[in-house]
């Protein structure tokens, strides 16, 4: 059975709106052999990643950034979970001879403005062994129906791409 990791900072209800949407897709029912795995991502950990085939991450987009939460995620878990740096400490690109295998998706939630949190995410993603699976969701505002209908696709999505 293969395992799908879902990491989120939601500190507010608009925020777990998207993320009860997501959840939902990943446990849609026409899915199996696939189990959800959830941590907040203060909580999740480095064997949490490994063990995972997949990954789900979803953060607010703060100042221009992703949460501190989430970036605290990847301070964690970044060597660890097979992470490149540069001489200079900078996320440096895959690893030579790593396997980039680990399918990942991302929903980013902001009151004005997603483009510095998602830049943010996906330059240290680039540097893990991880390839985005799906489209880049991101929010600005109140979360609505059709909203809830993109994270549902979203959590189903990368559900359904780790049954085959």
């Amino acid at each position: 059975m293969s395992t799908l990791l879902i990491v989120h900072h939601s500190p507010t209800p608009t925020v777990q709106e998207l993320t009860d949407a997501v959840l939902a897709g990943a446990h849609d029912p026409a899915l199996s052999g696939v189990e959800v795995a959830v941590q907040p991502a203060l909580e999740a950990r480095a064997d949490d990643v490994l063990t995972a085939d997949g990954l789900l991450l979803g953060t607010t987009a703060n100042f221009g950034y992703m949460s501190g939460a989430l970036k605290h995620f990847f301070d964690t878990i970044f060597l660890e979970a097979g992470g490149a740096l540069s001489d200079d400490g900078s996320a440096g690109g895959k690893k030579a001879g790593v396997r980039h295998t680990k399918p990942y998706g991302l929903w980013v939630h902001g009151r004005y403005d997603t483009t510095g949190a998602v830049r943010a995410v996906q330059s240290i993603v680039g540097a893990l062994p991880w390839t985005q699976a799906a489209p880049v969701l991101e929010v600005l505002g109140d979360v609505g129906e059709p909203e809830r209908d993109r994270a549902y696709e979203l959590g189903a999505t990368l559900a359904a791409l780790l049954t085959a």
